[in-house]
């Protein structure tokens, strides 16, 4: 269980920090949700769950960056914009 509490914290902040790319809203989401999904799936294969890590890191990163503006996190253009 503890392992299991681990790999969300850690998916979580990785899907987080990663978030961020684009200028429209959706955009932000889309790309934050991609970035973190993959991060998170790294993050989850290190600690046994990467499907799990995966979408942990999706969800956090797509409402990273959807809730944030390219003001306060900006990683540059993104296809989408």
């Amino acid at each position: 269980m503890r392992k299991l509490l681990s790999t969300i914290v850690v998916t979580g902040l990785v899907g987080v920090s990663l978030a961020g790319c684009g200028h429209s809203t959706g955009c932000r989401a889309l790309t934050g949700a991609g970035i973190g999904a993959a991060g998170g799936a790294i993050v989850g294969a290190l600690a046994g769950s990467p499907a799990i890590g995966a979408a942990i890191g999706g969800g956090a990163g797509a409402a990273a960056g959807g809730l944030t503006s390219s003001d306060q996190v900006n990683l540059g253009n993104a296809p989408c914009d």
